[in-house]
């Protein structure tokens, strides 16, 4: 009987995780769909400003065109969807975190969330710094190297997935802090093999950029410099929050 009893207890205690997992994700598929409905109707209009950057760039009389029938309603349907994403990621990560902080220890508790701050406050400040300094970049690049004779006009689909893949690359790279800091929390190395690491790390960090940036200089210094000093700054708070050694782990 105790047997049958501790089994039914782990059935309902799986049964509870997952009901607790689907209403975290049903709450977070409520606030990205509450957001996206709220900026349909701005769709055309966001479409515009993340167009700026190529438009202010292109010479007189060159514009955007489609060239599938359906890319004026979907290039601007794509772009609210992602930007839903985006400005609902901390939420999505709040339900994530609800769901997985009965489990942590208390110091994993206490990093966690200036952890997930920090992810969200650096992705954002990746992407901001591609469309603000990187795209009008790329651009003028781009314009510039365009041969006699041709006319520079993008199609607005192909326009908005090159943007994006830009957006996601430097946003992600602005991660790196962070990843360190969780690479060394988990114990798999050290901060002063990460010091050691560094000329490996820059040659790293400069592939890296050569092949997810455009073939121009410019963008590729503008990404390889910044993830350069991040690699410096995510050592820095690397050693900051890990444990010292001896250190008792907390109970839960």
């Amino acid at each position: 009987m105790a047997l049958h009893a501790d089994e039914d207890g782990g059935e309902g205690s799986l049964i509870d995780h997952l009901i607790e997992l689907r209403m975290r994700l049903m709450r977070g598929l409520a606030g990205t769909g509450i957001v996206l409905l709220c900026l349909l109707p701005f769709a055309n209009k966001l479409y515009g400003l993340l167009a700026q950057p190529l438009l202010d760039k292109l010479p007189e009389g060159a514009h955007l065109i489609a060239i599938e029938v359906a890319s004026p309603f979907f290039a601007p349907l794509k772009l609210a969807f992602f930007t839903a994403l985006v400005v609902t990621m901390p939420w999505l990560l709040y339900q994530a975190w609800a769901f997985v902080a009965p489990g942590l220890y208390k110091r994993e508790k206490r990093l966690a969330m200036p952890l997930l701050a920090s992810a969200v406050a650096l992705f954002y400040i990746g992407c901001a710094f591609a469309f603000f300094l990187v795209l009008p970049s790329v651009f003028k690049f781009l314009t510039l190297v365009t041969p006699d004779g041709v006319s520079m006009m993008t199609d607005i689909n192909a326009y908005l997935n090159f943007v994006l893949v830009i957006f996601l690359a430097f946003g992600l790279s602005f991660e790196l802090p962070v990843a360190l800091v969780i690479l060394v929390l988990l114990g798999w190395v050290t901060t002063d093999q990460l010091r050691e690491a560094r000329g490996y790390a820059v040659v790293g960090v400069f592939v890296l950029a050569a092949i997810i940036t455009p073939p121009d200089v410019v963008s590729q210094l503008m990404l390889a410099i910044p993830m350069c000093l991040l690699y410096e700054a995510g050592i820095i708070a690397a050693r900051l929050l890990a444990p010292k050694p001896g250190a008792v782990r907390d109970e839960a």
